[in-house]
């Protein structure tokens, strides 16, 4: 649930915000001001490089103006997705931001925002949001540049235990980690790590310099000064024990010999995954992380030291998998605890980090559920996934899909600047090897063709779409193309014609899994910002305040000229059709959300509009993954023998299934932990609504 990047990851999910780029009031305005219109950084200006594992993705400056302001500007194209924006700022003399206003485009649309402070008082307008407090708080946009945050970072530095008050709401403070002497253009440089917290749920990881002002931000896309990139491994792992080890001491606490003892979970109602029936009045012993018996609600006996927990009113459900879930950090994964995720699957994670996080899972440092992780391989190109392994010809992609193996991961996921023509020789040694095959669909090639070539799975339902879209749309596959195809032509594509119809039925013939998020095209196709998402509601005011202004309010993705929102409904109310044909079809469906698996309840919640019963919907994110990977003989259900992954939820999920938000116990390996701490060692600040 963090974001180590601040300000980038908030303005890649901005909201479109209505001002002007003015010192009076602000003013509406229509369309984003163009790139040609932005300031442009002076040749002196200090120059930081946007960067990951995969390569360069942008640039981000910072100079000052002549009249005392600093301005910034961000240049940036990841994966076909644009930023152009620039950021100017005034400081008070306490040093506090005086006003800030931003023009341009994100991912998200307009990356217009206006703060000021006068008089006393300080106002905020966004797109979804608008606000006014006492002055004297320092302001965290909604959006803006990564670098800007650079003097909030110094002043919190210098603050000590006394911190900084931030606006809209919150209070921030600085720890200090290790430091490490790196290698830059200057010769030898010494920085420290920091962490910061009161702004997300949990610390989140900052370098500085030797004067202990901001140095770079590092994570899977990183912001660090130019010159410097080298040092970015050095500093990743540094920062990433350093997590590590504050993490580990919550791993010891809920993976404690005690949590282990004995449970029975007696006047319960039990989902029998592999039938997909709902029990009453049941009764579950584990023992020794494994179900040990099943029978009538007060017809079993606990052992001596067994813990007794009374589910009159709850239901019992296998742990909850999602199918689509990228590892993230260690709070990452003890949030998905907290949520029920005792299994997922990773498709795209860096082999050294899944290598990693496993062994720490396996020596309970680290609490996290059981991964199935599969490694991306993309053609090295300006629009090549980051933290992807690259290559440059087919040979190359084959010995990419043995290091994969190599590394024991579970699948491989191709991507979508791959050449076609590299899949069928890699996907036939992945089979050879016995790892998964799916992604996405590679430009230039259709969905069926992708299939052909070796996918087991097709990755995100706009991959499935990609059959029935024009050919410019396919061949730009790599770009926002993948987004704004199907946004734009599906709503009048015809279901019941020979392209869809045809496919959808070799899909089921040929035994090809979709993992169909379809909750980002929720998100991305029907919302116009303002009020929480579905997927977010029930969480707000429990995570983080930042989260609910850049995130969970916000507008979804921007429209494509002559095109209106409720355009963009009709095409996403085509996709939630077509979601149903395939269940129907007998297409296997597994549940995952490509986000921080607080959304994969409503994944499902969309599953049963689509036509799934809830029992499906549950089987989606429970059984049908685990046959998926093969574990269906050990996990996915409550059946006596199985291991002991189980979820405890508050209501009935067979009339509700938004009962399964409420999780009350969870049991992972026959650990017994309660939910209630889990989610405020997360961060959390309550039940989910």
């Amino acid at each position: 649930m963090r974001l180590v990047l601040i300000a980038a990851l908030l303005a890649s999910a901005a909201p479109a915000a209505v001002f002007a780029h003015e010192e009076t009031a602000p003013v509406v305005q229509s369309k984003p001001v163009p790139k040609e219109e932005l300031l442009k950084p002076p040749a002196d200006a200090v120059h930081y490089i946007v960067v990951s594992e995969s390569g360069k993705h942008g640039d981000q400056w910072r100079w000052q103006l002549a009249d005392g302001r600093t301005a910034y500007r961000w240049s940036q194209e990841l994966r076909g997705w644009i930023t152009e924006m620039d950021q100017v700022t005034a400081f008070a003399p306490d040093g506090t931001i005086a006003a800030t206003i931003m023009r341009g485009i994100t991912p998200s649309g307009d990356a217009a925002e206006d703060y000021r402070a006068a008089n006393g008082r300080a106002t905020w307008r966004t797109s979804t949001d608008a606000g006014e407090a006492a002055a004297g708080g320092w302001y965290i946009p909604a959006g803006g540049i990564g670098i800007a945050n650079a003097p909030m970072i110094d002043a919190l530095a210098a603050a000590g235990d006394a911190g900084l008050n931030f606006l809209p709401s919150g209070k921030g403070r600085m720890t200090f980690g290790p430091t490490a002497v790196i290698q830059g253009p200057g010769g030898p440089k010494t920085v420290q790590l920091a962490f910061v917290s009161g702004i997300l749920p949990s610390a989140y990881p900052v370098w500085l310099d030797a004067n202990k002002r901001y140095f770079a931000d590092i994570s899977f896309i990183s912001v660090i000064p130019e010159g410097y990139e080298g040092a970015l491994k050095q500093l990743r792992n540094i920062q990433e024990k350093a997590t590590a080890d504050a993490v580990a001491g919550i791993a010891k606490r809920f993976l404690a010999p005690a949590a282990h003892a004995p449970v029975l979970i007696d006047n319960v109602r039990l989902f029998d995954a592999d039938k997909g029936v709902f029990l009453a009045n049941r009764a579950v012993l584990a023992a020794d992380g494994k179900i040990a018996a099943i029978g009538a609600a007060g017809s079993l006996k606990a052992p001596s030291g067994a813990q007794l927990i009374d589910g009159r009113g709850k239901t019992l459900v296998p742990g909850i998998w999602d199918s689509h879930l990228h590892i993230g950090d260690d709070w990452d994964v003890l949030s998905n605890m907290a949520n029920g995720i005792t299994s997922f699957r990773s498709p795209g994670t860096n082999i050294d980090r899944a290598v990693e996080a496993t062994r720490r899972r396996a020596d309970h440092t680290l609490l996290m559920g059981e991964p199935f992780i599969s490694a991306i391989v993309d053609k090295k190109d300006p629009l090549a996934a980051q933290g992807a392994e690259v290559v440059s010809n087919a040979e190359e992609a084959i010995a990419a899909v043995r290091r994969i193996k190599a590394a024991g991961l579970w699948g491989v996921k191709f991507y979508t600047s791959m050449n076609p023509a590299w899949i069928a020789p890699a996907a036939a040694e992945a089979r050879k090897l016995g790892l998964h095959v799916h992604g996405h669909v590679p430009a230039g090639m259709k969905p069926s063709e992708a299939v052909t070539a070796g996918y087991d799975e097709l990755t995100h339902l706009n991959f499935v779409v990609m059959e029935s879209m024009p050919r410019d749309v396919i061949d730009k596959a790599n770009t926002r193309q993948r987004v704004e195809g199907p946004a734009r032509y599906f709503k009048d594509v015809d279901l019941d014609g020979p392209v869809m119809s045809g496919f959808v039925a070799d899909l089921a013939r040929k035994k090809i899994i979709v993992d169909p998020t379809i909750v980002i095209f929720e998100g991305m196709y029907t919302q116009d910002g303002g009020k929480p998402q579905p997927a977010y509601a029930p969480y707000m005011g429990i995570i983080s305040p930042v989260l609910e202004r850049s995130v969970f309010t916000a507008a979804g993705y921007p429209l494509v000229e002559g095109l209106t929102r409720d355009d963009y409904r009709k095409s996403y109310a085509k996709m939630v059709e077509l979601l149903g044909r395939l269940h129907k079809a007998g297409v296997t469906i597994v549940a995952g959300t490509d986000g921080w698996g607080i959304e994969l309840i409503r994944e499902l919640e969309i599953y049963q509009q689509a036509g799934f019963t809830p029992a499906e919907a549950i089987q989606s994110a429970t059984i049908v993954p685990a046959r998926v990977v093969g574990a269906d003989k050990r996990t996915g259900s409550i059946a006596v023998g199985k291991e002991a992954d189980m979820v405890l939820v508050d209501g009935d999920p067979s009339t509700e299934l938004g009962a399964l938000r409420r999780v009350v116990t969870v049991v992972s390996d026959g650990y017994v932990m309660d939910a209630d701490e889990l989610r405020k060692a997360a961060g959390y600040s309550g039940r989910p609504k």
